[in-house]
């Protein structure tokens, strides 16, 4: 039995992700970002092995996440699946930090930070991350014109970066990112052609499978195959950077 950590567990892919492990026999915490949303994913997933709380939005409320889920490990993997859609107008956390960016890339990797190293880390990003951009001096499109689609397709690229980091900081932990599908989900839209168990297919394999190929690191994967990424997801360069500026806005710095 594998015991996962799912972010985000509430609905989509998050919920069948961790649907999909509890009836494979494994030992699922799940996520929450609000007391009343954990009750609703206690009711829908009432054999998890418990429900964790924090709004992924500030940082206060993701570090209390990582203390409580800590509470209930260790883990032998987390998903990193909770995320922000692109949004018509740019919108700044209490922290003063861009919404989409603390949500799908600062949160993450404070987590990934603060918690006992799992054996297996697996981060959904989007194919929309070909798209993106990684402009070290506007992570949070301050100077830059607003475009909710592109902010959003950076942020993908930019937990891509994030994964290939992990795992060549932590070459004993296998970190990989995985493209889900254009699924139909809230985010995803009533008219995508993926179901919701084709996009939790290939997180679940990765978080518990044996399967020899599923035992690597530092790779971008879509329906259980490797694909290239966007280029710039390769550049250490470009890793290191961005796990500095995470580091500044977090005050966190992933432990080596």
């Amino acid at each position: 039995m594998t015991s996962v950590l799912v972010t985000g567990s509430a609905d989509g892919i998050g919920r069948e992700t961790a649907r999909s492990l509890i009836r494979m026999g494994h030992r699922v915490v799940v996520h929450a970002r609000s007391f009343d949303r954990a009750a609703e994913v206690r009711n829908a997933i009432p054999d998890a092995a418990e429900v964790v709380v924090g709004d992924l939005a500030s940082l206060e409320e993701t570090r209390d996440l990582a203390a409580a889920a800590g509470r209930h490990g260790p883990y032998d993997a987390v998903i990193h699946n909770a995320g922000a859609g692109g949004a018509p107008h740019r919108a700044v956390t209490a922290d003063g930090i861009e919404l989409i960016f603390q949500v799908n890339v600062l949160a993450p990797y404070l987590l990934t930070a603060l918690m006992e190293r799992p054996a297996r880390l697996v981060y959904l990003t989007s194919g929309l991350e070909a798209n993106g951009v990684v402009d070290l001096g506007d992570l949070q499109h301050e100077r830059s014109r607003w475009d909710g689609e592109q902010a959003y397709s950076d942020s993908k690229l930019c937990d891509v970066l994030l994964a290939f980091a992990v795992a060549r900081r932590w070459p004993e932990v296998r970190s990989n990112a995985v493209d889900p599908g254009w699924i139909r989900t809230r985010m995803g839209g009533p008219g995508a052609p993926g179901t919701l168990p084709q996009g939790a297919d290939t997180p679940v394999w990765l978080a518990s499978g044996d399967d020899p190929a599923a035992a690597v690191s530092g790779r971008y994967f879509k329906e259980r195959r490797t694909l290239r990424s966007n280029p710039a997801a390769y550049d250490e360069n470009l890793q290191e950077g961005l796990l500095r500026a995470l580091a500044t806005l977090s005050g966190v710095t992933l432990p080596l």
